[in-house]
């Protein structure tokens, strides 16, 4: 005859079981994630913003919100900010880039996915459509280079490598992960 007590505890106690995970997942870390894109137009240019909250350009996306996937955030953030409505089909991911905590911030996984070329209709129809943007401009990657912060620019370099080639770009605060 089988002791029930030896029965494991979420067949014994279903209730207790879920409160034992709830409890471990309320104390395991959180971290920030956020999801950029990678938009070119026809000729070969790079899509950048100008947000108003921060003092240098940027790629368009942004911050996801909690329980929400990386692939959500960054088609919620085109369309509130730019109004660019993409299938998430055309959206393939080319960077993943572990930041270390800084000032203020805990440590954060910043996604960039490739959203390919615009078409000449889809760039004649952006605007800016959140007060978080001041401006967009397509950049050569010279330019690009220049507006952006130099961390983000490693990052988008090694994102631009990884689309033109076909991979994926794994990277610690800029740099490939060793």
């Amino acid at each position: 005859m089988n002791n029930p007590d030896l029965r494991p505890l979420y067949e014994r106690d279903p209730a207790a079981y879920r409160a034992q995970l709830a409890e471990g997942n309320a104390r395991q870390a959180r971290k920030r994630v956020a999801a950029d894109a990678l938009i070119r137009d026809r000729d070969g240019r790079i899509l950048l913003v100008d947000p108003t909250y921060k003092p240098a350009w940027d790629l368009p996306g942004g911050m996801a919100e909690a329980n929400e996937p990386p692939l959500d955030a960054l088609r919620r953030e085109l369309v509130e900010e730019l109004d660019l409505p993409l299938p998430a089909a055309r959206m393939a991911l080319v960077c993943v880039d572990w930041v270390a905590p800084h000032s203020p911030w805990d440590d954060s996984l910043m996604m960039i996915f490739n959203v390919g070329t615009l078409t000449a209709d889809q760039t004649a129809a952006l605007r800016i459509t959140d007060a978080e943007l001041a401006a967009f401009e397509f950049c050569t990657p010279e330019q690009a280079q220049k507006r952006l912060r130099p961390y983000v620019w490693a990052r988008l370099s090694a994102a631009i490598t990884a689309a033109d080639t076909g991979t994926v770009a794994y990277l610690h605060n800029g740099h490939p992960a060793t």
